[in-house]
């Protein structure tokens, strides 16, 4: 991959992908908004959790496209519609790929995870709908994947059980075993929680669900950037990412949905490009995607997502999994030794961030004092407030990593946080 402004490029020919130190310079080096200064510090960014940095491939797709070709796709046949089109489509063909999807036309375009699960949770036709009554979710589950289902189970009279969690914020095993029965419809949760790091032990769940015939659906919102997903092999019903949290521009997501049960789920919403005729007496709705895709998509979007999925494959998952636990394990020691805190959520299998208190320190001032020594973290609950209740706080201090972020920015961070405790204490 070529920086168009540079000419540099990512990996040199001949060049191991396992060289940490040669590569982790050369990706740096595509994401510019990392070498500003916040308040007269150099940036340390560690709230990829909430939303990655956008390498410049993926700043000069959506630049290059409302420059030079910028149109409206699928109804046009001059020459500008006819090549964001083309560009758009190939983006939907780029996520088939990286998610393995059987057909392109399994994947969804949507705004993010939260417009994908509220559009499952309302296209669920009466026939998928009358005969079972209660959706099951899990205790550590992004609002996005609760307040839906929520709304779901009052709209159609339905039970919500939710799996417990223990206090290395780890799923209960006896309540999936309890709770995944035969009168459950669907199965949501997440692959990996945005508040506590946890990776959950999906094939199980999965597994569970087929038993009693119940449909799932996985947010990978926080996976997609940390571990390569095939959902085919996870058997999953739907899938689905936010690309600002891959890479990628906000305001575009994807769902992918197993072809057999999106053919049976109703349209989401009404209007132009999900019909195939429209008379006053009847509409008839196109075929997949199409049915699920009114309106002007985020077109733009979905070009820089194409961007971003070019990057992630040309570094590796697995430079991306070494990469990661490496930051993991480094900042995870480390921080074991600072006075006062306390992990929130200490499951065997983590990945990607760190949830936190300070005895006596509120995040909030945490972070303020954090970012006035340049180093960007999330305070707050997580839009995960169950998961505050369960432990007994109100809000944490959250630092995730991403595939450009150094053990040398920990260091800074380190001692920026020491530093600042510090002063609170």
């Amino acid at each position: 991959m070529t920086n168009k402004n540079t000419g540099h490029k990512l990996f040199q020919q001949g060049e191991d992908i396992h060289s940490s130190a040669i590569n982790l310079h050369d990706i740096r080096n595509q994401f510019p908004i990392l070498r500003q200064t916040i308040n007269g510090k150099p940036l340390v960014y560690f709230d990829n959790g909430a939303s990655t940095q956008k390498p410049i491939s993926v700043v000069d797709a959506v630049s290059n496209f409302y420059t030079n070709y910028n149109s409206n796709i699928h109804r046009g046949v001059h020459t500008l519609s006819q090549k964001a089109t083309v560009a758009y489509e190939k983006a939907r063909e780029t996520v088939q790929k990286f998610l393995n999807a059987k057909s392109k036309n399994e994947v969804i375009f949507t705004r993010g995870t939260t417009e994908s699960i509220n559009l499952v949770a309302y296209s669920l036709s009466k026939q998928q709908v009358k005969t079972r009554k209660k959706i099951v979710i899990t205790y550590m589950e992004h609002h996005s994947n609760i307040v839906p289902w929520q709304m779901f189970c009052e709209r159609n009279n339905y039970n919500l059980d939710v799996i417990n969690i223990n206090q290395d914020g780890e799923l209960i095993e006896q309540d999936i075993e309890a709770l995944i029965d035969d009168n459950t419809l669907l199965v949501a949760f997440t692959h990996i929680s945005n508040s506590l790091g946890t990776v959950n032990p999906v094939e199980k769940i999965m597994s569970k669900a087929k038993e009693v015939g119940a449909l799932t659906l996985i947010d990978g919102a926080q996976a997609v950037s940390h571990l390569p997903i095939d959902v085919q092999e996870l058997g999953c019903d739907f899938y689905c990412f936010s690309a600002h949290k891959l890479y990628g521009p906000t305001g575009v997501g994807v769902l992918y949905g197993r072809s057999e049960v999106l053919d049976l789920m109703n349209p989401f919403h009404g209007g132009g490009d999900m019909i195939k005729s429209v008379s006053f007496e009847k509409t008839t709705y196109a075929d997949l995607p199409s049915k699920f895709e009114a309106g002007t998509p985020n077109i733009a979007g979905a070009i820089g997502l194409d961007k971003a999925i070019e990057f992630i494959n040309d570094v590796g998952f697995d430079f991306i999994k070494k990469h990661d636990l490496d930051l993991f394990q480094y900042a995870n020691d480390k921080l074991k030794l600072i006075d006062n805190l306390k992990f929130i959520g200490d499951a065997k299998h983590k990945t990607g961030l760190h949830s936190f208190t300070i005895t006596n320190v509120h995040p909030h001032d945490l972070g303020t004092l954090l970012d006035e020594q340049g180093i960007a973290v999330r305070t707050g609950h997580h839009c995960a407030q169950p998961v505050m209740d369960f432990f007994n706080v109100t809000a944490t201090t959250r630092s995730s990593y991403a595939i450009y972020n150094t053990k040398e920015e920990i260091d800074i961070f380190l001692e920026a946080l020491k530093k600042s405790i510090q002063l609170l204490c």
